[in-house]
């Protein structure tokens, strides 16, 4: 490949970053959260919510996230196929025959439920690891000073807790960007993708090396993000 021709792959893949990061935005926005939820219930004293809780993380961390996003992205269709078969009326089998599955919105609605299930289940095992690191004390001794649960939760537990995460959460961070690329599967269109079609036009993997340096300078700014993050909590020692 000549300049130019890297030029006009590198200016391609450019148009298409926003489509990777947008994924990569709306899955930490989300997971984040849905982790701490998922991390109390694992932690709650009701059992069969406790025991579900462990079988959703199992399930989620045991199985491929790509087998995982087919499964999500091909389950509407599969519904609405056998619905219509079998001319099921009602609220729910209206609703799932009049999702437009071949629209961009469904593939990137069942990208982001499938990343979010799946990144939730690791960020709650983080954030549950971090919470058992504080010794028991510190609840005792807040209690005794009259502080509520909740007062205790996030005015001394939770800023704990986030300094003690915050390595494992970058590395699932990083890791989630690299774990975008896998969107190609059911032909989102990102920046992996489109490197992939480059190449077969060009037949030349330098579109690959190109997506390699995009891939690398996102990590780069994550990183550089996460160590300013880390020092910013350096007083909790």
């Amino acid at each position: 490949m000549d300049w130019e021709s890297i030029k006009k792959v590198t200016g391609i893949l450019l148009e298409y970053l926003p489509n990777t990061l947008k994924l990569f935005a709306v899955t930490l926005l989300l997971s984040i959260p849905v982790g701490m939820v998922v991390t109390l219930l694992k932690k709650c004293r009701f059992k069969p919510v406790a025991w579900l809780t462990n079988l959703y993380i199992l399930i989620m961390r045991g199985t491929p996230l790509m087998l995982q996003i087919i499964v999500v992205y091909y389950a509407v269709p599969m519904m609405k196929a056998s619905m219509e078969r079998d001319g099921s009326q009602g609220f729910f089998s209206n609703f799932i025959k009049n999702i437009d599955t071949r629209s961009d919105s469904y593939m990137f609605t069942a990208l982001c439920i499938a990343f979010v299930l799946n990144y939730a289940a690791y960020f709650a095992e983080i954030f549950r690891g971090g919470v058992d690191s504080i010794p028991k004390g510190q609840y005792e001794a807040a209690s005794m000073l009259g502080m509520t649960r909740m007062q205790t939760f996030f005015r001394i537990i939770l800023p704990q807790v986030t300094k003690r995460v915050i390595p494992a959460t970058s590395n699932e961070v990083i890791t989630l960007i690299k774990d975008t690329s896998l969107a190609n599967i059911i032909a989102y269109a990102e920046i992996t993708m489109k490197a992939k079609q480059q190449m077969n036009t060009y037949s030349s993997i330098v579109p690959l090396f190109i997506v390699g340096i995009f891939y690398f300078v996102m990590n780069a700014v994550v990183t550089v993000a996460f160590a300013v993050i880390e020092k910013k909590f350096n007083y909790y020692r």
